[in-house]
């Protein structure tokens, strides 16, 4: 039986996609996801594959950004693109493969956050799910925040499913991967950060604590919360009040309920100073 002509196109765009490692390549897919890499200052858009008959006005603002930055746009059949796709995935008719720069080195990067009066970084201690990760990333870099830190172990990795929920944030945070969260924390509290740590039953609410000052915001697993010994490195445990009849918020909302708090503080205290 000869093999359908859209099936090999979808195989060999596979292959093409193929990295270092062996794995598949960062695809970032979805209109705005796309646009949002294309803007991105040092975002490696290697490839955008757009379907046949797509036509959309952001999807002629693509092809002029690709354009500009001098990456290659290929048109395919739809079902090439839906190939390399989760089933469930709405690519709207465009995937972009993206060449991640790769993590941060942790010290570098903490050598630069470390001079900023009021730098936030966020530490997390096991996000184990690439969503959670993703929305995470994304809630940071719209919160202004300095540095994402993430274990190497037991923690979910960049990958197409992180950049995808971050819409992009991904190519504009700097996000490191540390062989020890307490040892970071340790060398965080040197730099003279303040550890904060994220905790349900804590007895201060976040809006409460002065976040115009260095500060960690450390977030624990969706399951277990921070680990112990993490909770005890933590300067002070905050939380954020409940009203109704649940009792938590997923991590991600809580993440970004935090950071946006933090945002606000820091405004204030700038306008304040510059009103003076």
């Amino acid at each position: 039986m000869t093999e359908p002509k859209n099936s090999k196109m979808a195989r060999r765009t596979r292959k093409e996609a193929a990295v270092e490692g062996g794995r598949p390549a960062d695809l970032t897919y979805g209109i705005a996801p796309v646009l949002e890499a294309l803007r991105a200052d040092g975002g490696r858009v290697e490839k955008i594959l757009i379907a046949e008959g797509k036509q959309h006005g952001r999807i002629a603002e693509i092809k002029g950004l690709a354009k500009e930055k001098g990456v290659a746009i290929r048109t395919v059949p739809r079902g090439v693109i839906s190939g390399l796709l989760p089933k469930e995935a709405n690519h709207q008719g465009v995937v972009a493969q993206i060449g991640f720069a790769g993590y941060a080195d942790p010290d570098e990067l903490l050598a630069r956050i470390s001079g900023g009066e009021t730098s936030l970084c966020l530490v997390l201690d096991g996000i184990e799910d690439p969503h959670n990760l993703g929305a995470i990333i994304r809630s940071a870099e719209c919160a202004g925040v300095n540095a994402v830190f993430i274990p190497e172990r037991r923690s979910a990795g960049l990958n197409e499913t992180v950049a995808k929920t971050s819409a992009g944030a991904v190519s504009f945070v700097d996000v490191a991967r540390v062989t020890n969260v307490n040892r970071l924390i340790d060398e965080l509290k040197e730099l003279g950060f303040w550890i904060i740590g994220a905790a349900g039953e804590a007895e201060t609410v976040h809006f409460n604590w002065d976040w115009n000052r260095k500060c960690a915001l450390v977030l624990g697993s969706e399951g277990s919360g921070l680990h112990r010994l993490t909770r005890e490195k933590c300067d002070i445990l905050v939380k954020i009040p409940m009203y109704g009849r649940i009792d938590s918020l997923n991590v991600s909302v809580a993440a970004g309920v935090m950071l946006f708090e933090a945002a606000r503080q820091k405004e204030a205290a700038a306008a304040k100073t510059e009103g003076i």
